[in-house]
């Protein structure tokens, strides 16, 4: 199973955190992940970049990296 790191700038609540698990738990491959404030660690075979797609479409005031 491949691990990925994402990072955050901007995101500055729960909901926000909820929001951005509940995106990568919908998208196919993606086993488990673990958001925070400042990121997120993912396992899984999903790609980073349709990560990155799935929490930009929730059009939130943050930076995904």
């Amino acid at each position: 199973m491949a691990h990925q790191s994402l990072s955050f700038e901007g995101v500055t609540d729960a909901d926000q955190v909820n929001r951005i698990t509940t995106a990568l738990m919908m998208l196919d491959g993606v086993d488990s992940a673990e958001v925070g404030r400042h990121g997120a660690e993912v396992e899984g075979r999903a790609r980073r970049e349709a990560m990155i797609k799935a929490i930009e479409a929730l059009r939130l005031p943050i930076q995904v990296r």
